[in-house]
């Protein structure tokens, strides 16, 4: 009998509700828990390098992949791979070694279990810019490079504003085919050549894994789209550059989805992966996407990756960036990464939700005096 017809004569609906209820629940033999055998090795304050290379190398003969991340005061090395529980008690003894520790969160090398203090990510150029430390970075420029002239203005005016860093997108993955697409390889040289005026690191984005070794050359950051945050392929393969990743947010991935992309990067042995919120997608209607702010904190309090704020993808509205910097930067925001554009109205992309040069330098009064309230820089 089906369960409408059961409604209809069994007005209480005692019957139909205990048969869902058997019917949804869950087979223990059919289903059996997991079990989290994934681990970190705790090092003795002061454990030799020696120490920590033996370590690593029982970790390797147990057919696990070792991560050796050094902090300030002790040094962690985590555990990757299957079957990570297999005499797990052999390594309690081995010297040096402090203490064994399961992890529980399925993203590990991203974890706050693994590292407990904040990583600092480094941007390159030659400001000695970074992202994680006491002061928040500023990453600023136009959505696409354009032309030589405007790119190379657009980065002496957003560095003259306080910018350590430059944005622009060389490769552009539009919605539209026909929209405009981006210079290409002509667009990296010449954000190569703007870092050698300016000293700005060069932030820019990376579609696929047959454009890699030719963004390499010239980029600093690669930016990992939202499109693209779950193209596991492109996900491992910039793991292997060793170069820093800026990872955007996917439009409807969750947190937990958007720290295992972060995974798939770091697993490969690249621990430069700055995380970037961009906003999702929603029902709302009087902005582009919805900025959720709220994810700083939480990202703080669950892994030791700097998080960057994306205001202009965030909001889709030039009036609406400003304000939503200062609120970032107070909710403990380790960067920004802001559209700025000399001429909005005739930008090729993103003009609307882009500010001029001018208005990033006067916002820049305010976000100083936020910055030093919540005992930052900028």
């Amino acid at each position: 009998m089906s369960l409408s017809l059961a409604k209809e004569l069994n007005p209480l609906n005692t019957e139909p509700q205990a048969e869902s209820r058997r019917l949804s629940t869950p087979n223990p033999k059919k289903n059996p828990p997991s079990k989290e055998h994934e681990m970190i090795v705790v090092m003795e304050q002061g454990a030799s390098d020696a120490q920590i290379q033996h370590v690593a190398q029982l970790i390797r003969e147990l057919g696990l992949t070792d991560h050796i991340i050094k902090g300030t005061e002790r040094t962690v090395i985590a555990a990757i791979g299957d079957d990570r529980a297999k005499n797990k008690e052999n390594l309690e003894t081995v010297p040096g070694v402090e203490k064994v520790m399961p992890v529980l969160a399925p993203y590990k090398m991203a974890s706050r279990e693994v590292k407990k203090e904040r990583s600092v990510v480094p941007l390159g150029g030659t400001l000695g810019a970074s992202a994680g430390g006491k002061k928040v970075c500023l990453i600023a420029g136009p959505c696409s490079v354009e032309s030589r002239p405007q790119l190379l203005n657009c980065a002496q005016a957003v560095k003259a504003a306080g910018a350590t860093a430059l944005r622009g997108g060389a490769f552009k993955p539009r919605t539209s085919p026909y929209a405009f697409q981006g210079m290409g390889e002509e667009g990296l040289k010449i954000l190569a050549e703007a870092r050698d005026l300016t000293g700005l690191a060069v932030v820019t984005e990376i579609m696929a894994v047959d454009q890699i070794d030719l963004v390499c050359k010239y980029a600093d950051v690669l930016q990992v789209g939202a499109r693209n945050m779950q193209n596991y392929n492109l996900l491992w393969a910039v793991g292997d550059t060793r170069k820093t990743v800026l990872l955007k947010r996917g439009l409807s991935a969750t947190l937990e989805e958007f720290m295992l992309a972060a995974e798939y990067i770091m697993s490969k042995g690249n621990p430069n992966v700055i995380l970037c919120e961009r906003g999702i997608r929603t029902f709302e209607t009087y902005c582009r996407n919805t900025l959720p702010l709220a994810i700083v904190p939480e990202v703080h309090r669950i892994s030791h990756l700097p998080i960057v704020i994306d205001p202009s993808q965030g909001t889709g509205h030039a009036h609406l960036v400003p304000d939503m910097c200062k609120a970032a930067i107070a909710a403990g925001a380790d960067g920004l990464i802001i559209e700025a554009h000399d001429d909005p109205e005739h930008a090729l992309t993103d003009g609307a939700q882009s500010i001029t040069p001018k208005t990033l330098k006067e916002m820049m009064v305010t976000l100083r005096k936020i910055a030093t309230a919540v005992d930052r820089e900028i």
